[in-house]
């Protein structure tokens, strides 16, 4: 399936396309760095999203828990995220944030993935 979803923008997230590796992650900070976290990450969000071989990376606030966000990346395949992993915009995110922030809790998973399926419990209601 070819990508044709314009990089960049809100809309962008095409989770059918084949991803190699997948990343699911949560951070929960302290209030009073909730701001200073947001303002470090959302630049990379918006600049990983552009780089070859991004399916999707996404961070999200909580809805339940404002100082809990979570992060979901998909990336086409190892070279793509280590890529990103070594990215200048990564880097600098993740040296504001080990600096600055106060990381009350913390989990990240990485999956290397060997097989997708089309996930849409609609049918079902």
């Amino acid at each position: 399936m070819e990508n044709t979803i314009k990089r960049g923008t809100s809309t962008n997230h095409d989770k059918t396309q084949t991803t190699g590796i997948t990343v699911s992650a949560y951070y929960k900070v302290h209030p009073e760095d909730r701001q200073i976290f947001k303002d470090a990450v959302i630049p990379e969000m918006i600049e990983a999203n552009k780089l070859e071989g991004c399916i999707y990376y996404a961070f999200s606030q909580d809805l339940t828990d404002e100082n809990t966000f979570h992060l979901l990346e998909g990336w086409r395949d190892h070279e793509a995220y280590e890529r990103h992993e070594n990215s200048e915009t990564f880097l600098t995110a993740l040296s504001t944030v080990v600096k600055n922030v106060r990381i009350l809790d913390r989990e990240g998973v990485r999956y290397d993935v060997l097989k997708m399926h089309i996930d849409d419990p609609r049918g079902k209601v």
